[in-house]
């Protein structure tokens, strides 16, 4: 193994969340005010991936009063201490520069619901099941 395959594996995190482009996730991240560190919540759908390996980083946007913010996360950064993923959008694209351009309800992505998320109330086709007499 190299010597720069190593240093990658001992810095990278252990798992990292599986999250795809259209996701809409919540980003905790580390922020220090002043003395004290807190965790800050970044939400908001990503729009792009790029990297692999210790480099994979994810770039989110959002809108915040009416103007569009974009931060780009490395997921190894030690700083980012959890990405949950809200809700998944259905996407034909790799990157969603598009989204860009559209401001209000333009921005919203078709959600996708898988058969896990689905749960107990709803069925292989994601409708609502009869409860059982």
């Amino acid at each position: 193994m190299h010597r720069l395959q190593t240093i990658e594996q001992e810095l990278s995190k252990k798992s990292t969340p599986e999250v795809r482009v259209g996701d809409t996730v919540e980003v905790h991240y580390l922020i220090k005010e002043g003395d004290k560190e807190r965790v800050q919540l970044f939400i908001g759908t990503v729009i792009a991936l790029k990297g692999r390996g210790i480099r994979r980083s994810v770039t989110v946007r959002r809108i915040v009063q009416g103007e569009g913010v974009e931060r780009v996360f490395p997921l190894h950064n030690p700083r980012v201490k959890d990405i949950v993923s809200v809700r998944h959008g259905e996407t034909r694209r790799a990157k969603l520069f598009f989204l860009r351009d559209r401001v209000g309800k333009k921005t919203r992505l078709r959600e996708v619901f898988d058969e896990k998320d689905a749960g107990e109330g709803a069925n292989a086709d994601g409708e609502a099941q009869a409860p059982q007499a």
